[in-house]
Parts: structure tokens; sequence; C-alpha cells
């Protein structure tokens, strides 16, 4: 688990929920507690200690999670509480019949043993405190040729789901595409870049890495600080990404044309991917290879064609001589580079080519996300 940075750094947007239940944990054992303690945290998530059976008749049916120890479980079952889902027993020896017998007394989902099922327990924990929330829509968008406008038209998207009320993390997987944060304004807000998560890995607290990331007009965003790390391990990108996914509604994902490994997994895992074609010969041309990798990652690519061509280019031309269905088309927006140079994010003009194009994107991927989840 990273190491979050203090509360005073969270960014000043962010909008503090009610505090859930917290997971109970029910035993006397200092070795044990300490296990499970340290397995809680390193999930983000606090927990409730009893020590006691009889103290927690009043949360028994409140708590997300009962995570009893072996040396309770007997008196827990004498107690007679009602039949509930979500109660795990430890035991410190899978030989050990009697634990067996005490987790059917007790009604228990599930008998655990450390340390084999210890990294089940952290996620089971983290599960619990977050609650059953589906996994978020994660879109990506990549240039098909440098200059394209894809930081411009990711950032516009996230810009545009939050303005409708979701909640949305625009995530950076491009170190050299100069920074997200500065598309969005938001380069001078503390929080958390993926420098700060180089290490993570296993199961990361949703919630807790959503508060920690900077953001401005109701997004947060994660991207690269300016010094030399060009690259992430692809299995702490994963899990980051992972927690991203349940923390919000929307996770858009602004992606380089040559994928490292770790881009390469968040392309695999993306619904969708837009494919950003100025519509010119020669950006076709240099979009037809990018296609094709992205093509053999995920099935799901779309293009979107931006400009007014003077070949006479038309949004339908490019996307048949791609091969691929066409996302919609965005119509030249001449005060565009101005706002950009001011520090204003795009997606803020509601009358403007890009935010009615993104309008109708969201509607279509939206729509056809809850349809899969149904």
């Amino acid at each position: 688990m990273p190491r979050l940075v203090p509360r005073s750094r969270r960014r000043p947007d962010a909008v503090d929920a009610p505090p859930p239940e917290r997971p109970l944990v029910v035993t006397r054992d200092d070795d044990l507690l300490d296990d499970l303690l340290r397995l809680a945290a390193a999930a983000g998530v606090e927990v409730e200690v009893a020590d006691r059976p009889d103290a927690v008749r009043s949360r028994w049916a409140a708590v997300p999670l009962v995570v009893a120890g072996y040396d309770q479980a007997g008196a827990l079952a004498s107690l007679g509480l009602p039949r509930r889902p979500a109660v795990l027993l430890v035991g410190r020896r899978d030989d050990d019949t009697d634990v067996w017998r005490r987790g059917v007394a007790l009604g228990a989902e599930q008998v655990l043993f450390f340390p084999d099922d210890e990294p089940w327990l952290a996620g089971r924990f983290a599960d619990a405190a977050e609650g059953e929330n589906n996994e978020a829509l994660m879109v990506g968008v990549v240039g098909g040729r440098g200059g394209a406008g894809a930081s411009v038209l990711a950032t516009a998207l996230a810009v545009t789901a939050s303005r409708r009320g979701l909640s949305v993390i625009l995530a950076d997987l491009d170190p050299l595409g100069g920074g997200l944060d500065l598309v969005l304004g938001a380069e001078g807000a503390t929080g958390l870049r993926w420098p700060d998560l180089a290490g993570s890995k296993g199961r990361l607290g949703a919630r807790a890495l959503q508060a920690e990331l900077p953001g401005r007009h109701g997004l947060a965003v994660l991207s690269w600080d300016r010094g030399d790390l060009l690259s992430m391990a692809p299995e702490a990108a994963s899990a980051v990404l992972a927690a991203a996914r349940r923390a919000c509604d929307l996770v858009v994902l602004d992606l380089p044309r040559w994928p490292d490994p770790a881009a390469e997994r968040a392309v695999a895992s993306c619904a969708s991917v837009l494919l950003v074609v100025p519509a010119e010969v020669r950006a076709v041309a240099a979009a037809g290879r990018v296609a094709v990798g992205l093509t053999t990652l995920v099935a799901d690519v779309r293009v979107v064609t931006r400009g007014v061509s003077r070949s006479g280019l038309s949004g339908p031309d490019v996307a048949a001589a791609l091969g691929l269905p066409l996302g919609t088309h965005l119509a030249a927006e001449p005060r565009l580079a101005e706002q950009l140079d001011r520090g204003e994010p795009p997606g803020l003009d509601d009358t403007g080519p890009l935010v009615v194009g993104c309008g109708q994107l969201l509607d279509t991927l939206l729509r056809e996300h809850r349809t899969r989840a149904a």
C-alpha cells in the first residue's frame, strides 16, 4: 500500500462522505489481532475491535463483515446470534478439526488460515469497507499521430462527465505527454502523482486513493510529476487503476501512441478506446499503424475525427479507411488553443463542438456500459 499524504494536503474540492460501517474483528489473541490490524491497514481500512463476544450483540447485524478469531468462535456461537452472511473465522492450523467444527457452529462463510489466506482477507476487508459498487466505465483516448488532440479530448470528456454529476478520475498514462494536470489547470494542486504510487501492489483502498489525488472542476486527476520517473511497473499501474475503477463512475485514460507494458494492460482493461484522428491524409496513414496495435489489445476501438479537411475527407471517410466505427466528428474550435494557454481546461464551453461531441460520446458509452452491467 503506498504511503498516503497527510489529510491537510488533500485536494480542496474533495467532499467528505459519511463514514461507512467498519468491519468488526472479534478476538483476544494479541498475535492474531496484530495480524488482522496489519491486513486491514494494508487494505486502507479501519476496523472495529471487540475482545468480548457479548460486546458484539448490538453491532452484529449492522457491520459489513465479521472476522472472528478461533479463540472466540465458541463463545460467539453460544450467544445464539442470528445467522448472517460475511462471517469469517480465522484459525491457526488447517489440521485442527476443532476449528472447522466451530466454524460450522458459528455459521461462518469461510475458515481462513494464515499466512496463505492473508492476501484474500485483505481484499475482503477492502470490499466490505467500500461496498458492493459496480466497477466504473473505463475509456481510453489515444492520438492517431502526434498533436492529434488526445489529451484535450480526454480532459474534455472527463470535465463534461463531472459537470453532469458523475464521479470521475482522469489518468495520464503517457509520461512524455507533458502532463494532464497542465491541461486541466491543476499543476499547482497538491496530491499524489504516479511516482508516489510506484510501489503499489495488491489491492488499494479506492476511497483513500480518490481522496488523495489532486483535482479541479470536481474531478480527480492522476498525472506525472516533473521528475525522472518515466514508467510504471505493470503490476503497480494495474493496482492503481483497479482502485480507480472501484472509486467512481468513469475513468478516462490518456494513452500513449506506443504503449509500454503498463499502458498495454490499461488498454486491455478499457471498455472502449477512442482513436483521435485529424481529417488529414497523413494523419490517417499514421493512425493506421496505431490502430493495428490497439485492436490486438481491445475489441472496441472507435475513431474520433477532428477539424476541417483540406482534402475533403469526412469523418465516415476516415473511419472507413481505418476499418473502424466512427465515434463522432469534432468540428474546429478556433478559441480552444487560446483557452488552453490561459489555463482554462477544455469542456467548459457548453455550445462548443468539443463539449457537444463529448456529450454524445458519453451518452453512447454510458448507455452501453449500463446494458453490459444489467
